[in-house]
């Protein structure tokens, strides 16, 4: 089984796809020896120089290209192991076409040293022959997720927003050692160096189970400092608190679920890449529209007069504060009746990868005058005088007269859209990839 895996990893570092070469450092404008310090620090002033929310509406779509490429390029070059990969192989090392999530057909995720950790207790590097018997750290730290809500509004028109966030970062003074410059730390007593201790625990009655466990003494370093050796600012602790202020960038025409990614922003250790924020997009119900993909639904509020002899007017305000109008003309000698559907083209909900909309569908709700409104026999001849007034005029400074199809259906609404609440089968052709890395500002 050991040979096994040891040839799966050995074909797994070895195997090369085809990919679409992308020079990483040009996109990030950085010389192929550059710190970490310099890649961050030119990625930072790439993404905000690229960010799709800084330049004009007509610029939007190659902004968030190139913000992508940067992200990208921020990505790999940042992560020790994906930037030996890049160096090594160049982009087909990432091709997804090569399997699932990486090179070789092998999940991204999966990592070989950790399946023999679980199998033997050990690392590749504590098998017999490979060197060293410390245990493997992790590579990086836990990714920290959250909800996120948005308004229909803000999924419209796109936002960004600031927000500050408090977080453990290594500290600064004693470099993430924990111990005075110089001084000297001592051997836990506890796990006796190994970092970790291992113990019987309780499964059910008279049955008990072997586990292995992060020593809780010395926190899984296998060391520790004294009390007059520790490190004045973080105590020993290894991490400081800091407060930074982070920017979160939504594109429009974003959907619920999808995941905005904010990488290397959760909580540092010593010795590990940190982890990333990351915020699933949940959107918030709105008191007038409903939404299928790229579509939206509306109530087509109407007197009874309306339905019978036409109107024209602004019906309802729409998600960037315009006023929709709707012009029936009259005479038509045809009715509006109630639950028949309005499609205005274009005028739903954005498209991420293009500056074309949805459709948006108004559904013809009729408000019936009240019981007795005919007093007498001669109000029967002047039906058409007494009808109730036209709906009140929706007040908006901006106005558009739009066209709509009579013949709509909503077996249409959100057709192709691959959104659950359309019932449509799945179409990914207007979808982005989920967790798209964003940028973060000091």
């Amino acid at each position: 089984m050991v040979n096994v895996l040891l040839g799966l990893k050995q074909m797994r570092r070895e195997k090369l796809v085809s990919a679409e070469e992308v020079d990483l450092y040009e996109v990030l404008s950085i010389s192929k020896s550059a710190s970490k310090a310099e890649i961050k620090k030119a990625y930072h002033k790439a993404a905000l120089s690229s960010h799709p929310d800084k330049v004009p509406t007509h610029e939007r779509e190659t902004a968030e290209i190139r913000f992508k490429s940067v992200s990208q390029a921020y990505e790999i070059l940042y992560d020790d192991d994906k930037r030996h990969l890049y160096d090594t192989h160049g982009m087909s090392a990432f091709d997804p076409s090569a399997g699932r999530g990486g090179p070789g057909g092998m999940g991204g995720d999966v990592d070989l040293d950790d399946i023999l950790s679980q199998m033997f207790g050990a690392s590749m590097g504590g098998m017999p022959g490979m060197g060293g018997a410390a245990p493997r750290r992790p590579r990086k730290g836990k990714n920290e997720e959250q909800a996120y809500e948005v308004s229909l509004e803000e999924l419209f028109k796109g936002k960004t927003t600031r927000f500050a966030s408090t977080k453990n970062v290594v500290c600064g003074t004693c470099k993430g050692s924990g111990g005075k410059e110089k001084a000297k730390p001592k051997q836990c007593g506890t796990c006796g160096g190994r970092g970790m201790t291992t113990g019987l625990r309780s499964v059910g009655p008279g049955l008990v189970t072997q586990e292995t466990t992060s020593c809780s003494t010395c926190k899984g370093t296998g060391q520790f400092y004294t009390d007059k050796d520790k490190c004045k600012k973080c105590k020993g602790a290894r991490v400081v608190s800091s407060r930074k202020i982070l920017e979160l960038y939504i594109p429009r025409g974003s959907r619920e679920g999808e995941r905005i990614v904010l990488p290397g922003e959760a909580d540092q250790l010593p010795d590990q890449e940190p982890g990333d924020i990351i915020f699933e997009l949940v959107e918030t119900p709105h008191k007038t529209f409903r939404r299928a993909g790229a579509d939206l639904q509306a109530d087509l509020n109407i007197t009874l007069a309306e339905a019978l002899t036409g109107f024209n007017r602004v019906v309802l305000t729409h998600l960037d504060g315009r006023g929709i109008s709707i012009n029936l003309p009259q005479p038509r000698g045809r009715v509006l009746r109630p639950d028949q559907v309005l499609r205005v083209a274009g005028e739903g909900m954005p498209y991420k990868k293009s500056d074309a909309r949805g459709d948006l569908y108004l559904v013809v709700k009729i408000q019936f005058p009240e019981d007795g409104w005919l007093k007498d026999e001669a109000a029967l001849k002047r039906v058409r005088d007494v009808l109730p007034k036209a709906h009140p005029e929706v007040k908006t400074d901006t106005v558009d007269e739009v066209e709509y199809d009579e013949k709509a259906s909503l077996d249409d609404f959100g057709a192709g859209s691959g959104d659950p609440r359309a019932g449509a089968e799945w179409e990914d052709e207007d979808d982005e990839e989920d967790g798209a890395p964003q940028c973060a500002q000091q």
